[in-house]
């Protein structure tokens, strides 16, 4: 009994140890795809979904209630001329994280990237390796390539959420991507010279010291503001309202960075149901700041001062 009571330890302490990080949905959306088998994108999804799931992406141990949630949704367009299993589309990734002592989760990412080209073989499991990135086929690669390096994304800012720019080896892993991306003549979104928006921006901001402030005003809102609301609500607030003159210097610094755009994606919502329960006075000194950095949702911000 003792042997067996001892096994059984060492069989939970494995299991324990080998705990994965994420908690992940894979969605794939392929209704514009003419003439492939719908089996092919169940697949898809099941392949990718188990990708990131069973994948260890750190050395931590994650808790169950401690997993990140996340939702990868592929949307595929049109099928790549000469390329079987190859397809066009874009990538919306969702991903939230539990605020202390409470129900609510706050979102994390909410983000939507149109570049995406892929290839797909039913028949070969996903690979990925962080050493050999471009693999032996660029459009094969390219696809574990884009969901490792948001998996990686959504671990930084877990981690700087939790303390103080404690996501650095994961921005580090996704530059490590972008650094090494597959190449061909239809996978964009790697190169700084395609666009100021893409992938290669938002990891170089990410870890670029002229948006220093965004780590650590990114760490002050959850985790010494949405965190303490449970056992200091009043503290939490004022820490929630020094947020937003960082956010306004960030700007000045870097208008219509990319970095920007991506914080407010997923905390707009956020932030105005902040916004709803303070004071007037408080709605008055924050709202032009919001409205001004903010644009797409200025019209939301300022509803609140009438």
């Amino acid at each position: 009994m003792k042997q067996i009571l001892f096994t059984l330890s060492l069989l939970i302490i494995t299991v324990s140890s080998n705990a994965q990080e994420i908690n992940c949905k894979a969605i794939v959306m392929a209704d514009q795809i003419q003439g492939v088998d719908p089996k092919v994108f169940k697949t898809l999804e099941k392949s990718l979904g188990d990708f990131v799931n069973s994948r260890k992406w750190t050395n931590d141990n994650f808790e169950t209630k401690e997993k990140i949630e996340c939702v990868f949704t592929l949307i595929l367009s049109k099928p790549i001329d000469g390329v079987e299993g190859g397809y066009t589309g874009k990538l919306n990734i969702q991903a939230t994280r539990p605020v202390y002592n409470s129900t609510y989760s706050s979102t994390m990412v909410n983000y939507v990237d149109n570049d995406v080209a892929i290839k797909f073989d039913q028949y070969q499991s996903l690979d990925f390796n962080d050493n050999r990135i471009t693999g032996t086929d660029a459009l094969s690669s390219n696809l574990t390539a884009l969901i490792a390096y948001y998996t990686y994304i959504i671990l930084a800012l877990d981690y700087d959420s939790y303390s103080l720019k404690g996501g650095t080896e994961f921005y580090g892993k996704a530059q490590n991507i972008v650094n090494n991306a597959p190449e061909s003549k239809v996978i964009m979104g790697w190169k700084a010279t395609e666009n100021q928006r893409n992938r290669y921006w938002l990891v170089d901001q990410a870890t670029n010291s002229r948006f220093a402030e965004m780590r650590t005003l990114f760490y002050k809102y959850h985790r010494l503001g949405l965190d303490q609301f449970s056992t200091d609500a009043e503290l939490a607030r004022n820490t929630m309202n020094d947020i937003f003159p960082m956010l306004e210097r960030v700007n000045t610094d870097n208008p219509s960075s990319v970095l920007l755009r991506f914080f407010f994606y997923a905390k707009s919502d956020e932030i105005q149901n902040f916004l709803a329960k303070t004071s007037m006075v408080d709605k008055q000194k924050i709202i032009p700041i919001l409205a001004a950095i903010d644009v797409s949702n200025a019209a939301k911000y300022q509803a609140l001062l009438k």
